[in-house]
């Protein structure tokens, strides 16, 4: 099985994606959408609550999706980033205290309820953020699992004490290992030297074919291994490489196997735990 998902953000964020984008980041999730549907893949989207709030005539079709799944994505993804930093340098937590996770989140899921009717049980913090509060925060607010950061030899979901489960991505990810919009190669060796940053595949980032090959090989060995892939491919971050025509090679892949909601990988999470408790 496989478990495609991608991260949506309100416009008035102005990532640099955005900055380089001729068209919205939620106008290139609904052409990401169609091909979806003509391909017939199943993905989970983790959606910031603005984007509810801000553009939702442009959301609504892609919500309406039986294709797509809403997960959260934090109310404005850290935009107050004053705020933030304070918080990092005071409590230790870049996300905030716990009442205000708690509350970020319950304050997201209710947007998309009140849009859509959908209830939001899955959650990925913006930039894979988590903290030691996270897990409590999420469990209040209901979440049933948080998929945050990469874990290359994760293999299913990890249950926390808290009451909610972990799942870190285990292909690839594409926006910290493409060259794309500010991410050239100069601007990543810059950032290479001031943070030293890598993650669970390395520090490398590569043009959109090589990664694509690295995507698919992942894919294969993941299914080879029998592990659930749960993987991220942001819509704009494909958009900016080549319009998604290497998503579009993907989707190829994709559309042999088994794709899922992360809702499903819980709801199986669920039952093994449940047989493995049994007396």
């Amino acid at each position: 099985m496989i478990c495609l998902t991608g991260d949506i953000h309100h416009s008035s964020l102005r990532t640099g994606n955005q900055q380089h984008c001729d068209i919205t980041e939620i106008q290139v999730a609904c052409r990401y959408l169609k091909l979806l549907e003509e391909a017939g893949v199943k993905a989970t989207f983790f959606i910031s609550g603005k984007c509810f709030a801000e553009e939702w005539e442009d959301l609504k079709p892609l919500t309406q999706s039986p294709l797509v799944e809403i997960g959260g994505h934090n109310w404005d993804c850290f935009q107050n980033t004053l705020f933030h930093r304070v918080c990092n340098k005071a409590l230790g937590s870049y996300n905030g205290p716990l009442w205000f996770q708690r509350w970020d989140a319950r304050r997201t899921a209710a947007i998309v309820q009140q849009k859509t009717g959908r209830t939001t049980r899955v959650w990925r913090n913006h930039m894979y953020m988590h903290g030691r509060h996270t897990e409590s925060a999420l469990a209040g607010a209901n979440m049933r699992v948080c998929s945050d950061g990469v874990k290359r030899d994760c293999c299913s979901p990890v249950w926390h004490s808290a009451g909610i489960y972990n799942y870190p991505l285990n292909i690839i990810p594409d926006h910290e290992h493409l060259y794309h919009a500010e991410r050239t190669r100069e601007w990543v060796a810059w950032w290479q030297k001031r943070y030293d940053w890598s993650d669970d595949f390395g520090p490398d980032s590569y043009e959109v074919e090589e990664w694509t090959e690295i995507v698919l090989n992942g894919l294969r060995e993941n299914e080879e291994r029998g592990a659930v892939s749960n993987m991220i491919i942001h819509p704009i971050t494909l958009y900016l490489c080549d319009k998604l025509a290497s998503f579009q090679r993907i989707l190829e892949f994709l559309r042999s196997h088994e794709t899922v909601h992360m809702s499903r990988i819980i709801d199986d999470a669920d039952r093994t735990r449940a047989q493995g408790t049994r007396p």
